[in-house]
């Protein structure tokens, strides 16, 4: 058992946060120390509140055992749903907003993947079974916060450090592995804590062990923080990349991907994305068989692991001196968003081995991301009736005259309108029907 300390409340306050005086907070609230029970907000409420970022979550604690907390939110009509019950979860919902309740734990048996709890009723207790000191700050419905590992300095600081001994809180989830690196990529500023990059080098093995999708998950979270390339950078370091991403031997151009989504932000539709972040960190020449074993690795959906794959292996390839005819011709053949992450990714390959790009190379790519903002794909004016109506018989023949007309109103710039391309189709057809004479 943990050493209980002796003062926790800090002398900071969260003010009249929206979040913390909703109507549906209030309510949760009043649901849950009905009966004279403690209840606090914790984790990424408060942190991220201290910091003066958008809450996204509220999650809340009580001593309160689950099956009484579904009682409680019961009794004041809040929905609740036994999300993680044997591990102390339950989600309120009330007036559509989903809040998640535990009660306060302590761990009695963990393996690195999974953790045997007890419920406590003691503050210090859970907070110290939690991975990081900016992790393990609570506060009460009033506001005023309690901090039990000086997470609020630290949180100021941007040091992301583990409660106690690193390797032991490591040693009880290897996925804190990672979120360390998450953390460290949303909160952190350099140096890195030591103590948390050498636990996580002499453990970095052990990510071997955890399941596909936590890995992916973290993975994918830790891919949209703000500079991607140094953190990964940081994990190659670690060893950590050698175990669950060792196709990522292109750091440099995620660099320059993540700078272009920056720089030209502007455009419509042009944001961080994690699963293209994931792709320029790929050397298809150096790993072909890559989006198969990826994929496969990391759970992907088959959606995930079909766009995954048209970054590695596009369906074409981009040139920086295109013309926009063709430009046009490819986002019909492929639509916008595919067309727009080639464009991100062929753009940042060309930095990593030519910094600046030529003008007129950079002025390529920025219009044909900007057609790629506004565009519709036009619509072929004919269909088989057309040919029909016009005579010629059906059959196969209706087929190869259709794609002869289409590819001409392409190759025109779908300028032609439905009467041009009738006129088009009858002489294609007239064509057919002199050589079947001749």
């Amino acid at each position: 058992m943990i050493a209980k300390k002796t003062c926790y409340k800090q002398k900071v306050n969260l003010g009249a946060q929206p979040w913390l005086t909703a109507r549906p907070t209030r309510d949760v609230i009043k649901a849950l120390t009905a009966d004279g029970a403690e209840a606090r907000f914790v984790g990424g409420c408060v942190r991220d509140t201290l910091v003066n970022r958008p809450v996204k979550d509220i999650d809340i604690a009580t001593p309160t055992e689950p099956e009484a907390v579904i009682k409680l939110l019961e009794r004041f009509g809040i929905k609740a749903v036994a999300t993680g019950i044997s591990h102390g979860t339950v989600t309120a919902v009330c007036k559509k907003k989903s809040f998640q309740i535990t009660t306060l734990r302590r761990d009695e048996e963990t393996d690195g993947r999974y953790a045997k709890v007890a419920f406590t009723d003691d503050w210090a207790v859970d907070a110290m079974r939690r991975d990081f000191t900016i992790n393990a700050l609570s506060a009460d419905p009033a506001g005023d916060v309690y901090d039990y590992n000086d997470g609020i300095t630290d949180l100021k600081h941007g040091k992301v450090r583990f409660i106690g001994n690193a390797q032991d809180r490591i040693d009880e989830d290897y996925l804190r592995i990672l979120r360390f690196f998450r953390f460290q990529g949303d909160y952190g500023l350099p140096p890195l804590d030591n103590d948390a990059i050498v636990a996580s080098h002499s453990r970095a093995r052990k990510l071997s062990a955890l399941s596909g999708e936590r890995v992916r998950d973290e993975l994918l979270k830790i891919l949209l923080v703000l500079d991607p390339g140094n953190i990964f950078c940081h994990m190659q370091n670690a060893g950590v990349l050698d175990v669950i991403l060792p196709e990522a031997t292109n750091i440099n151009r995620l660099f320059h991907l993540t700078k272009l989504e920056t720089a030209i932000g502007g455009i419509t539709g042009v944001a961080p994305d994690s699963l293209r972040r994931l792709a320029a960190l790929i050397d298809p020449k150096k790993n072909r068989p890559a989006p198969r074993s990826i994929a496969a690795r990391l759970k992907f959906s088959r959606p995930v692991r079909s766009r995954f794959n048209s970054f590695i292996v596009p369906q074409i390839k981009l040139s920086p001196h295109i013309t926009k005819n063709k430009q046009m011709q490819l986002l019909r053949k492929i639509g916008a968003e595919q067309m727009r992450d080639l464009i991100l990714l062929s753009w940042a390959n060309e930095l990593t081995s030519s910094t600046p790009l030529p003008r007129s190379q950079t002025e390529t790519y920025t219009s044909f991301l900007e057609m790629c903002a506004g565009w519709q794909a036009p619509k072929f004016p004919l269909t088989g009736t057309d040919a029909i109506n016009l005579g010629i018989p059906k059959g196969p023949k209706i087929g190869a005259i259709l794609k002869c007309v289409e590819d001409w109103w392409e190759s025109h710039g779908y300028t032609a309108d439905r009467e041009q391309c009738l006129e088009r189709i009858y002489m294609e057809a007239r064509k057919t029907k002199g050589q079947r004479s001749d």
